[in-house]
């Protein structure tokens, strides 16, 4: 009897140690690959089962009872990630597991110039195939109101950078990214700000900010172009710029401002409006943010584009009208 016993647990240990090295065969021996490299996607909630069936119909030539497996005996089947990846020939079920279960996504990106309005952003978003477009049917009260931000224009509030994110990532995310970073890049260019400048609060200087944004040729006119812009609020002046213009014309701007145009009163109209417009007008850069709140120490209340990208600054009307007349003379003096 005693020797029976010993038989089967002989078996027993023989099977075992059996299984254990073609476990390890299989885990260390290459995967097959329909395609090199090979790009397939794991939704959210999946379990390693799910996972293994949504790998293999997308090209990567599993066992699944071996792969399955594979995780239990690792105890890495309940960590499986997420997201978009890619795999090349060569890469093995251990590797493929330590894969999923560190989350090592494809990384697409996309990127938000300063300047942009949100229409420019919402639009790029849509054209990018490696985002999922959760926001497409939305109208932009309502992805305001998904960020947690309702009744809030989203004009200006989202800040220009580019962005890094695994491939199938909502553009919500990305959105919500984008946001809190124009918040903190804000706060912080608030809290160093100079003293006595005319904002009731940080969203007067951002779209003080989306002014500059768009006057500015050169970079290093930013805080002069603030300046002037400073100057003209505390005297009550307009501050009578192009910008605000195009930005209240929308798809009626044909590319060129004309007299009509200066004089069709819409609230971002700052010839016809005084003070800041009701909201940012595009996306602000960190340095449009500085220059809005520390802008430069300057008597000029007037500037002009001389044709270059540079402007001529002013004190005075009379400066100003001969400016005009000397770089653009087919324009108003501001």
């Amino acid at each position: 009897m005693l020797s029976w016993i010993k038989r089967v647990l002989l078996l027993a240990l023989c099977l075992t140690l059996l299984a254990a090295a073609g476990l390890r065969w299989y885990a260390l021996s290459p995967v097959k690959l329909r395609s090199d490299p090979t790009d397939f996607s794991i939704k959210p909630g999946s379990s390693l089962k799910s996972a293994t069936r949504q790998m293999v119909e997308s090209g990567v030539e599993l066992s699944p009872w071996q792969f399955d497996l594979l995780g239990r005996v690792l105890g890495k089947a309940g960590t499986i990630k997420a997201g978009s990846y890619q795999v090349a020939s060569g890469i093995t079920p251990l590797a493929l597991l330590d894969k999923l279960s560190a989350g090592e996504v494809t990384r697409a990106e996309v990127v938000f110039i300063e300047g942009w309005t949100f229409k420019q952003v919402r639009a790029a978003l849509d054209a990018d195939a490696d985002v999922r477009h959760d926001s497409t049917p939305l109208s932009d009260a309502e992805i305001m109101a998904r960020l947690g931000v309702p009744g809030r224009s989203p004009e200006g509030l989202f800040f220009p950078d580019t962005y890094l994110f695994g491939k199938g990532t909502s553009d919500l995310a990305i959105l919500k990214r984008a946001y809190t970073a124009m918040q903190r890049q804000l706060q912080a260019a608030w809290q160093q700000r100079a003293p006595d400048l005319p904002y009731r609060d940080p969203y007067d200087a951002l779209i003080m900010a989306s002014l500059i944004e768009k006057e500015t040729g050169q970079a290093s006119e930013r805080a002069l172009i603030g300046g002037v812009f400073v100057n003209r609020l505390r005297l009550g002046m307009m501050l009578q710029t192009d910008p605000t213009v195009i930005y209240g014309l929308g798809d009626k701007f044909d590319g060129r401002l004309h007299k009509k145009d200066l004089l069709a009163d819409t609230p971002h109209n700052t010839y016809t409006r005084a003070g800041l417009p009701p909201t940012p007008i595009a996306m602000p850069g960190q340095a449009s943010l500085a220059a809005a709140l520390n802008p430069a120490k300057t008597t000029a209340l007037y500037f002009v584009a001389r044709g270059d990208g540079s402007s001529e600054f002013s004190d005075t009307l009379a400066e100003h009208e001969h400016a005009v007349a000397k770089y653009q003379l087919r324009r108003k003096g501001r």
